[in-house]
C-alpha cells in the first residue's frame, strides 16, 4: 500500500489528515497551496473517469483506488480545509465535439467556485480556433491538453491557431505529454519539442514532468525558458513504483526551482493528499525550494496574493 493510503483507508478523510496538511504549508510560512492539476468535471464525464480507472484501462494499466470518490461539495470543502487557495478544473476531451461544451461547463464552474482557475480545453477540430478564442475572451486562466487520452498530434495542422493565440496571451497550458502512466501515438518529447519550436513562446506546463521520459523534458525545460513542470504523482511511493525518477537528475530539479509547480491530480490520486507533500519534501531540495514549488512559482504565473511580480 503507498505511503499515506494506510490512513485513508483506514479512517477516512478527517482532522489528522487536513491537520498534516496544514502543519507542511505552515511550517513554511506559507499562506496555503496553489494547485495547478485538479480534476473537477461534468459528475457523468467524472464518474467515466473513476470507471476507468476502475478497470484498470490500458491507458492506466495498474490498480489506482481513487482516494477521494465523493461529491463535488465534499472535495471541494476538503481542498479548502486543506488550505489550497487556488485550483484548476482540468478537463480534457477524449473524442471531437466534447471540447467545446467541456468549456461551456467551465465557465459556470469557474464562476461559482472560489478559488478555481478558470480552465479550458481543446481538441483539434472544426472550429476549435473560434471556441478556444471565446474561451479566452471568457476569462480563461489556463488550458489543458491531453495528447495520451485525446490521441492527438500536438502538431496538427488544426492547432496552429490556437497555439499561436495561446503564446500571445500567455495562458498556460497544462499538457500531458509524457509516455506514462503508458504511451500514446503523440506522447514523448519529440513532437513537443517540434511544437515548441514553431512556438517558443508557449506557457507549457508538462504535466507528471513527462513520465517516464523525465531528462529528455528537463532538456526542453531548459531550451525554452516559459517551458515548466508539474508535480502531479511525481516522487510518491506510488509512481516510484511505476517509473522513478532518475535520483541524478535532482541538482537539475534544483536548478529549475523557479519553473516548478504544485500539481496532485485530486481527487484521482490513489493516496492520501498530504503524502504528495511529503514526498516533495523528502527529496532534500530545501524549503525555498519546497516554498517556490507550493506557492510561489503559480502565485507569480498567475498573479496571485502573494506573487513577487
Amino acid at each position: 500500500m503507498c505511503g499515506g493510503d494506510a490512513e485513508t483507508a483506514a479512517g477516512g478523510v478527517g482532522e489528522r489528515e487536513t491537520r498534516a496538511v496544514r502543519d507542511f504549508w505552515e511550517r513554511l510560512g506559507l499562506p496555503g497551496l496553489i494547485d495547478v492539476h485538479t480534476h473537477f468535471m461534468p459528475e457523468r464525464v467524472l464518474a467515466k473517469v473513476w470507471d476507468y480507472f476502475d478497470s484498470a484501462g490500458p491507458l492506466t494499466g495498474v490498480k489506482w483506488p481513487i482516494a477521494y470518490r465523493h461529491e463535488e461539495a465534499q472535495r471541494l470543502a476538503l481542498l479548502r480545509e486543506f488550505g489550497v487557495l487556488a485550483f484548476t478544473s482540468m478537463i480534457y476531451p477524449h473524442k471531437p465535439g466534447m471540447a467545446e461544451w467541456l468549456n461551456g461547463w467551465a465557465v459556470g464552474f469557474a464562476r461559482r467556485t472560489d478559488g478555481c482557475l478558470h480552465t479550458a480545453t481543446f481538441f483539434p477540430e472544426p472550429g476549435v480556433e473560434a471556441y478556444v478564442r471565446d474561451a479566452v475572451d471568457s476569462g480563461a486562466r489556463i488550458f489543458k491538453s491531453h495528447v495520451q487520452v485525446g490521441g492527438y498530434d500536438p502538431n496538427d495542422p488544426a492547432l496552429t491557431p490556437v497555439w499561436g493565440l495561446l503564446a500571445e496571451a500567455g495562458i498556460p497550458i497544462v499538457v500531458h505529454c509524457g509516455s506514462g502512466p503508458a504511451p500514446g501515438k503523440h506522447t514523448g518529447p519529440e513532437p513537443i519539442g517540434r511544437l515548441l519550436a514553431s512556438h517558443p513562446r508557449l506557457r507549457l506546463v508538462v504535466a507528471h514532468m513527462g513520465m517516464p521520459e523525465y531528462a529528455d523534458f528537463l532538456d526542453i525545460a531548459e531550451r525554452y525558458g516559459e517551458v515548466r513542470l508539474d508535480t502531479t504523482l511525481m516522487f510518491t511511493d506510488f509512481s516510484e513504483g511505476l517509473a522513478p525518477f532518475p535520483r541524478a537528475e535532482l541538482p537539475r530539479l534544483a536548478d529549475l526551482g523557479d519553473r516548478i509547480l504544485l500539481g496532485s491530480d485530486f481527487p484521482n490520486i490513489p493516496y492520501a493528499y498530504v503524502h504528495q507533500l511529503h514526498a516533495l519534501e523528502r527529496l532534500g531540495l530545501g524549503d525555498d525550494w519546497l516554498r517556490a514549488v507550493c506557492h510561489g512559482n503559480a502565485a507569480g504565473l498567475f498573479g496571485l496574493p502573494g506573487s513577487r511580480d
